[in-house]
């Protein structure tokens, strides 16, 4: 049977930065807070928690007096920053450059819409942290679409700017923008509707799904290693899915069945931008011994 770990599967650009910021920190000292988990992967932040990385809650903050405190790399809402400042807290600013550059055009595009009575569109996961920093750089002034079926929720007679989070499905992202095109059209009365979308998924996470594809289509199994709650993850395994139906979604060695395996050739091994590269290695030594 051929094992193969995907090459281009594992830590993207922002969590690569988010870990090495904290690894070199807690090689100086002992103990390091983290502002929620530093990725979506148990067994990644488990073993950085072995290190010394403690992960808090927004309500934490208050307690942490003239501490140390990580930000990772989903970026946060300007509250955040100002608490620090109240608290004397030193922050260490692991936020990725994309998400930060995102919120530098959110804000923009709502200073816009101000201008026009118009309004700002975030196709992403409620609740999720990049979208919660997003929401935050307006004060909550925008409307986040989860799905084409909450397109319904947008005031159709009215300018629009529309973002997406960085990590969600580019393909789903481009139905709901012509969509809502649509719509407009519908409700212009003969006026030019105004629409701007902006192109703001990673392309890292873009050009990933695009490639695992490739990946998943050429092995008898797939095992896709990552957090479960990983919007990324889903979106990528979804995409293996799509080609190959014979692929499983775990997030430890601990959920390998060896029945998957009877009269299999090949098996692939890949991941999500938050997987660890270690994890993938583990789940192809933990096959190679079943072999054995």
């Amino acid at each position: 049977m051929v094992i193969e770990i995907d090459s281009r599967s594992g830590f993207c650009f922002g969590v690569v930065n988010a870990i090495s910021q904290a690894e070199s920190e807690l090689a100086k000292n002992r103990t390091l807070y983290c502002l929620g988990d530093i990725v979506h992967n148990s067994e990644e932040v488990r073993r950085l928690s072995e290190r010394g990385l403690v992960t808090i809650s927004h309500e934490d903050l208050k307690r942490l007096k003239g501490k140390k405190v990580l930000l990772r790399a989903h970026g946060e809402p300007p509250e955040t920053y100002e608490e620090a400042v109240r608290q004397g807290i030193t922050i260490i600013d692991a936020s990725c450059p994309v998400v930060l550059r995102l919120q530098k055009k959110i804000k923009e595009g709502w200073e816009r819409m101000q201008a026009v009575g118009g309004q700002i569109v975030i196709y992403g996961k409620r609740g999720h942290a990049e979208v919660i920093g997003l929401v935050g750089q307006i004060g909550g002034n925008t409307i986040v679409i989860e799905s084409l079926g909450e397109i319904e929720k947008i005031d159709f007679t009215k300018p629009i700017e529309i973002f997406a989070q960085t990590t969600m499905n580019a393909d789903d992202y481009q139905i709901i923008i012509d969509a809502i095109q649509n719509r407009l059209k519908q409700n212009s009365d003969g006026k030019s509707p105004h629409l701007k979308s902006h192109k703001s998924i990673c392309n890292q996470v873009s050009n990933r799904k695009t490639e695992i594809i490739k990946f998943a289509a050429r092995h008898s199994l797939i095992l896709f290693v990552s957090g479960k709650n990983s919007s990324n993850g889903r979106m990528l395994f979804e995409a293996c899915q799509s080609v190959n139906p014979h692929s499983h979604f775990i997030s430890s060695t601990a959920e390998i069945d060896p029945a998957w395996f009877n009269g299999v050739e090949s098996v692939g091994i890949c991941g999500a931008t938050s997987t660890p590269r270690w994890l993938m290695e583990e789940v192809a030594d933990n096959i190679k011994d079943m072999a054995l």
